[in-house]
């Protein structure tokens, strides 16, 4: 059974594939489809593809699978639009909390913005403002819901609002389908999420704040009628609801396939071009996956896993290039440091939990602080939480730690720990006691150091005289975002784990940058030059297959063509 089919995830998508390829030889095999808002015909028209039984029906899609609607108690939503365009929807969005305060009757508002520091605004907004309400007026309480909170503060949105008090919750797109929120009656739409999508140019994948598709705006829109009739305010007008796609770009559309091909990979999938994807990736896509994976060592010259590094790094849940990092880590002498890193950096949520006294949380930041960049501030505060914190609540609360994410690091980092037990390789936990060690001849942080950018030479960056950065083409303006400690700091190279893009659009913010400590060989970095002769004489025959228009040529004759020709 696969649930919640309509998010179309990256991981879903690859399931779907492999169920299908599954019940080809397998026809008794019975596959389950849920979902609360899923597009039905879509998914039993991609299994009935290449099927026997349904080519030889009438009715395909009928023939290989029955479709079964159950109807919720959805109550009547009135939906609401603006008349023209607002230019600031989080000066919009306060607006309309207070006019439903003052005008509409009980119910709790549901506000769906794009992220952390949006919430963080308009709660700060609405509270600058409450002083303004009547003396007898109903009280306000804004709360944020999102995932870096700690689970104590997210509970909060889930308690029934003390007397004569309007409940005001600033959410991301978390509250649209994966929780559920009793006494929601009016929700207000601001239109946009963030979604991670990646750019194969610059190789960067970031988050970015795009417009939500018309089944996005359905789905909060239903928030509002749970449990009585409620109202949906679209800070948006019709026209431009008129022009939104009707579903959001599948994940597979537009995240890092490297990921995803290492698994399939793994699974003696080696035809990757060839294989039934519900929607197919762009081209570029896997080119640019599959380059990479190379230029790390997983792949080699036939496009197959090498022996034992790309198997290995399948088998590990890291994204590629941390495993690789993770992997190469013996011979900097930083196995236990970069296992540490690796499930800290792996984490979805925010280690720092979010809180009014920023002075007080910036201090305590700072205590685990190394000038050397983000990554050995991570490896800091992880050290701290199991030694000196004792893995305890308390001690996460005093230091504005999020508990669940340290306490999800541990079980990650020994997850990761009995892998590399698996594979052979020792753990030495001694070598990881002290922040400062030595590891031939070299201070620790250094070798640290060194191995991130064994990993992360292609998300390497130079600091410009202006004191942005560039990538190694000069092609792509990247700053230090503020939450990082290489904010306003100089540095000649970075290596960056992550970003996130902000206005003007062709600027990204990177959290968790670390200085190399070397300057970094650019025949190193731009390693998808060597790559050309394999990708032209190994890949193109089955691109031009699939992507005509994005293929010029095909050889006539190659023998490494069975590589990935052969299924």
């Amino acid at each position: 059974m696969v649930d919640e089919a309509h998010e179309r995830s990256l991981s879903s998508d690859v399931l779907l594939g492999v169920l299908k390829k599954i019940r080809s030889r397998r026809p008794e095999l019975r596959i389950v489809v849920s979902s609360a808002t899923l597009q039905a015909e879509d998914f039993v028209n991609f299994f009935a593809e290449d099927d026997a039984v349904a080519k030889d029906s009438t009715h395909p899609a009928e023939s290989i699978g029955q479709i079964v609607s159950i109807e919720g108690r959805a109550h009547p939503v009135d939906i609401h639009y603006l008349s023209e365009p607002a230019e600031d929807y989080i000066e919009r969005a306060v607006k309309t909390v207070f006019d439903i305060h003052s005008s509409e009757p009980e119910g709790d508002i549901l506000i769906f913005l794009t992220g952390r520091e949006e919430i963080e605004t308009v709660i700060e907004m609405i509270a600058d403002r409450m002083p303004s309400l009547s003396n007898n007026a109903d009280k306000i309480l804004p709360l944020p819901l999102f995932a870096g909170l700690s689970t104590e503060q997210q509970m909060y949105v889930f308690e029934p609002a003390p007397d004569n008090t309007r409940k005001v919750i600033c959410s991301t797109n978390i509250a649209e389908a994966s929780v559920t929120i009793d006494g929601i009656v009016y929700v207000i739409d601001c239109g946009f999420v963030k979604l991670r999508a990646y750019n194969p140019t610059t190789g960067i994948e970031a988050l970015t704040a795009t417009p939500i598709s018309k089944a996005s705006a359905t789905q909060r829109a239903g928030r509002a009628g749970r449990t009585k009739p409620g109202k949906c305010f679209r800070l948006y007008t019709e026209a431009a609801y008129s022009s939104l796609t009707d579903a959001t770009v599948p994940e597979i559309q537009r995240s890092n396939l490297a990921p995803m091909i290492l698994q399939l990979k793994a699974l003696g999938i080696d035809n990757i071009a060839r294989f039934d994807f519900m929607t197919p990736p762009p081209a570029e896509l896997i080119i640019r996956a599959l380059e990479l994976l190379y230029s790390l060592g997983a792949l080699d010259d036939y496009a197959k896993l090498t022996k034992p590094l790309g198997i290995r790094m399948a088998e590990l849940a890291l994204e590629p290039m941390m495993a690789k990092c993770l992997l190469s880590s013996p011979s900097f002498s930083c196995l236990s440091e970069m296992l540490t890193i690796g499930a800290m950096t792996s984490l979805q949520g925010n280690v720092w939990f979010t809180h009014d006294a920023k002075k007080a949380e910036e201090t305590a930041r700072r205590k685990f602080a190394v000038e050397e960049g983000d990554h050995l501030t991570l490896l800091n505060v992880y050290q701290a939480f199991v030694t000196k914190g004792k893995k305890e609540a308390k001690w996460c609360q005093q230091h504005y730690l999020n508990f669940k994410s340290m306490t999800r690091a541990v079980s990650i980092r020994n997850q990761l720990k009995r892998y590399l037990e698996r594979f052979g390789i020792d753990v030495d936990e001694s070598l990881g006691e002290k922040d400062v060690l030595r590891a031939g001849g070299r201070p620790k942080e250094e070798s640290i150091r060194r191995c991130l950018t064994s990993g992360y030479f292609a998300h390497a960056a130079r600091m410009m005289p202006d004191g942005t950065f560039r990538t190694v083409d000069e092609s792509t303006v990247l700053h230090a975002h503020p939450s990082s400690l290489m904010f306003n700091r100089k540095a000649d190279w970075v290596v960056f784990t992550e970003s996130n893009s902000s206005p003007p659009a062709a600027t990204y913010r990177n959290h968790q940058l670390t200085d190399p400590v070397i300057p970094l060989p650019t025949p190193l970095i731009l390693c998808h030059h060597p790559f050309d002769h394999i990708l032209q004489n190994l890949l193109f025959p089955a691109m031009h297959h699939l992507f005509p228009s994005h293929t010029r040529r095909s050889p006539t004759s190659n023998p490494l063509l069975h590589a990935i020709e052969d299924v």
